[in-house]
């Protein structure tokens, strides 16, 4: 691989910049392309941005930036450097003001000092496996990218922009539908993660590159889309009152799983309100998941504390209550006399003490 550092100056990266929103970022003279597919979303808020120019204005060092060369041309793809490139050229296209001072409010000696301040980047020449590698190591030092952002650089094609047209754009449809149901950021590819999570395990992959690797070459999302729709909407359906803690459920993996079963949404709302305001259910998001398979791990119910065993053990002698036997309070553990699927709560009173063997092989039953 050829590796060479220029100076370019801002002028000349500005010149006929152009965001086209979908369709890509363009700069220095329509040939450098600032947004390739691998590129993560724009993520820099205001006072990065200001952060930014104000270097810039200041006549301060920039950290070096990294373009690679296409193959037989003259057109670059940017590898990094992209957020502070985009906070550069938007402010000389006077999208954005600091200090309530556009670009065009600047004195045309402020402006020449910005338009003249040199740049200074590493450009490299070489196959994509190459310039990928780079685009990894160089992104160590930096805002480190997530993994769907990497999968991203991997698996680009018509699929993946049609689907970051759905899930990675501010306020996206995808975003609009499942807001309430859905944790993570646009631009950092969280909803296109979650749903492509989804997929996977509908499918029965081993992963999310599985996925990728299957559609890469496909013309549109479409799929993908019409089963996120499917998903929220059968959430909805099936729970109508939403709580917070719905927000960030595995959803889809819920419906590859229960979405054919016929359920009362009635029963299910009772079912609820009466587990988010039982204080022995310490995990509230697992609820919803309970009320499909019935086990209490997803509950996390509330354990007895060390006063409550001791209280039990001393009423007790020290003997466990199932075998009789005596044994050391460490030899035993605590449980609910009348278990917490059956109304009993996590007090004193429902305390007893078993020795590990005895309280292993119970039943609730």
């Amino acid at each position: 691989m050829k590796i060479e550092l220029k100076e370019i100056k801002v002028r000349d990266l500005f010149k006929r910049y152009k965001d086209s929103g979908v369709d890509g970022v363009v700069g220095f003279d329509g040939k450098l392309d600032i947004r390739p597919p691998f590129q993560r979303e724009f993520i820099y808020n205001e006072k990065q941005k200001n952060a930014v120019i104000n270097t810039v204005k200041n006549g301060f060092p920039l950290n070096v930036m990294y373009w690679s060369k296409n193959h037989n041309s003259d057109t670059y793809e940017l590898l990094d450097g992209q957020q502070r490139t985009i906070s550069i050229c938007q402010y000389c296209n006077n999208d954005y003001s600091i200090d309530y001072r556009y670009m065009s409010n600047l004195t045309k000696i402020e402006q020449n000092k910005i338009l003249d301040y040199p740049l200074m980047i590493y450009i490299c020449d070489g196959n994509d496996k190459e310039k990928l590698e780079w685009f990894k190591t160089i992104n160590i030092a930096g805002l480190k990218l997530k993994d769907q952002e990497l999968r991203n650089a991997i698996y680009a094609g018509y699929w993946l922009t049609d689907a970051k047209k759905h899930f990675s754009k501010p306020n996206c449809v995808a975003y609009n539908l499942g807001k309430d149901y859905i944790k993570g950021t646009l631009n950092r590819q969280d909803y296109l993660e979650t749903v492509l999570k989804w997929i996977a395990n509908r499918d029965g992959l081993k992963n999310i590159e599985d996925v990728m690797s299957r559609h890469q070459l496909d013309n549109d999302s479409a799929n993908l889309w019409v089963y996120y729709q499917q998903v929220i909407s059968w959430v909805k359906a099936i729970f109508p009152i939403y709580f917070k803690e719905m927000k960030g459920v595995d959803w889809g993996i819920l419906y590859n799983k229960y979405h054919d079963g016929v359920y009362n949404p009635n029963n299910f709302e009772i079912k609820v309100k009466n587990l988010m305001m039982d204080d022995d259910v310490t995990k509230k998001s697992g609820v919803y998941e309970y009320l499909f398979d019935g086990q209490e791990k997803h509950l996390s119910i509330r354990v007895f504390n060390d006063n409550m065993k001791r209280s039990a053990y001393e009423r007790q002698n020290g003997t466990c209550v199932k075998c009789r036997k005596h044994f050391e309070i460490e030899e035993m553990e605590a449980d609910h006399i009348t278990p917490w699927a059956q109304g009993g709560k996590t007090t004193e009173s429902n305390c007893q003490m078993l020795c590990k063997d005895c309280n292993r092989t119970k039943s609730d039953i």
